[in-house]
């Protein structure tokens, strides 16, 4: 697995002020802020992948986010924090008053890896406890866990059965089909 590049804190809070800043402009706007990307550094400009989370009273209250990297961080940082503000599907939009009181969090993900493995036990000893977030697809069945969910879900087998019921499948699912990528993430 590749090594994740590290943020400064003055990175970080870059980050997550634009994230706080898209979200208010959404409130306000009813639409994504408009960035002036050449305003960022070029790391905050490289492209990768991200997830914002949004916790309310330590409750999830959004989280969406990229899974291949495709715009620049800071890009896409502002629409995952837009889009889990007020486009998550499991949750209402967020008002002013809910806004207040969120906590916001970041992940940066590394590339994904395939991973080989010959049975769900074989799977199960390669799976990193609290490293790796895993992608599973199984046809047109496909969901994702950020190593963050390690801290809910700490058993290897209960967070490999949670992730099959996220993506529809039943929690003893298994086919010769199944795929299974794991990434890293750098998160704050």
């Amino acid at each position: 697995m590749c090594s994740n590049k590290k943020y400064s804190a003055e990175e970080q809070n870059i980050l997550l002020t634009l994230a706080r800043t898209a979200i208010e402009h959404g409130l306000a706007m009813q639409q994504e802020l408009t960035l002036d990307l050449f305003s960022y550094s070029e790391k905050l400009r490289q492209v990768r992948a991200s997830f914002v989370t949004l916790q309310l009273d330590n409750d999830l209250r959004g989280c969406i986010g990229s899974l291949e990297a495709t715009r620049p961080l800071v890009s896409d940082i502002n629409h995952n924090a837009y889009a889990a503000a007020f486009r998550d599907p499991r949750f209402s939009p967020l008002s002013q008053q809910a806004f207040k009181n969120i906590e916001l969090s970041i992940s940066i993900l590394t590339p994904s890896e395939p991973m080989v493995f010959a049975s769900e036990d074989d799977l199960l000893s390669q799976i990193q406890t609290g490293i790796d977030g895993l992608i599973l697809s199984d046809g047109h069945h496909q969901a994702t866990f950020l190593p963050s969910v390690w801290q809910t879900l700490p058993d290897k087998k209960d967070f490999l059965n949670h992730l099959k019921q996220k993506a529809g499948l039943k929690k003893d699912h298994w086919s010769a089909n199944i795929s299974i990528t794991r990434y890293n993430t750098f998160s704050f």
